[in-house]
């Protein structure tokens, strides 16, 4: 199981009151609510093995390089360092949910100068058996591989109500599978990313052409080609967006060859530091929140 970590702790973050407090009083709705999620996935699913992907970079520079206005609005207008604009209460608790998933002797792992979605891809690339992504980030759909048992748990609603994303239900929803969900992604854009799109293309035609020529450099060659089946207009959008498109595959597919640290993804019975977890759960008052994934680790 492969957790993209920041995507679940800014749900936990703004899905759980910010009256869940520390004994000084700093908001520790993010840590407990993470906590809370690890606890119900591990009780759920029963993984062995269970790895929190991390954003060592979450606006990686080669992927601004090939598209200028790559996550552009999420930079904070203030940052001079171009720093993600996160929440004033939630940058906080960020290091305390390190500190605990250290203690408690789960992997955390990201990569510099790549995000954690690019830890999931390499991951999932090397993974011998079968994987769960459990994300709130659709872009992951890319990964999902019925063929090797990759699938995406995508929250609908909490972790007790998560869509078992395969590439019959991308079919269904989307109009393609897993491996397809690039192209298409890239054709339609993505304005939460800064990704541009071509223009006159949404998602439903970018999924009706992937399906009618199969995947994105045959729409191309098909725009270029004065006989093929596309509108004039259509092919004029898609030949006035080569530049666009020539590098926007690039940057909407993950990684799947990050360089990733030595670590132990097999989730532990008990935790690693426990003295350490203790003085954590008493400064900050992780209460029954820790105790809950502490009793599913043993008991699991």
């Amino acid at each position: 199981m492969l957790l993209d970590s920041a995507s679940l702790y800014f749900r936990a973050y703004f899905g759980v009151p910010d009256t869940l407090r520390s004994p000084q009083g700093e908001p520790v709705n993010a840590v407990r609510g993470l906590l809370d999620f690890i606890a119900r996935l591990v009780q759920d699913h029963r993984p062995d093995e269970l790895v929190a992907c991390m954003d060592a970079d979450w606006r990686p520079q080669w992927r601004v390089d090939l598209v200028p206005s790559y996550k552009t609005h999420r930079v904070a207008e203030a940052a001079e360092d171009g720093e993600e604009e996160v929440p004033d209460t939630l940058a906080p608790q960020v290091p305390v949910i390190e500190q605990v998933l250290d203690a408690l002797g789960i992997a955390r792992v990201g990569s510099p100068g790549y995000e954690a979605d690019d830890v999931i891809g390499t991951l999932t690339a090397r993974a011998k058996g079968p994987v769960q992504i459990v994300t709130g980030d659709r872009d992951l759909f890319q990964l999902v591989d019925d063929a090797r048992e990759i699938t995406v748990l995508y929250p609908v609603k909490g972790m007790g109500n998560l869509q078992v994303t395969d590439d019959a239900l991308l079919l269904e929803k989307y109009g393609v599978r897993g491996a397809q969900y690039a192209d298409m992604a890239a054709l339609r854009g993505d304005p939460s990313d800064g990704l541009p799109g071509v223009k006159g293309i949404g998602e439903k035609t970018a999924a009706q052409l992937i399906n009618e020529y199969g995947d994105l450099a045959t729409i191309r060659a098909a725009a270029l080609d004065t006989g093929s089946k596309l509108t004039p207009a259509r092919r004029r959008n898609i030949v006035e967006g080569s530049a666009y498109l020539d590098v926007a595959p690039k940057v909407v597919r993950v990684a799947d060859d990050a360089p990733l640290p030595a670590f132990d993804p097999a989730l532990p019975h008990e935790p690693l530091d426990p003295m350490t977890l203790e003085e954590l759960s008493t400064r900050w008052g992780l209460g029954t929140s820790l105790a809950r994934v502490l009793e599913v680790l043993a008991t699991r």
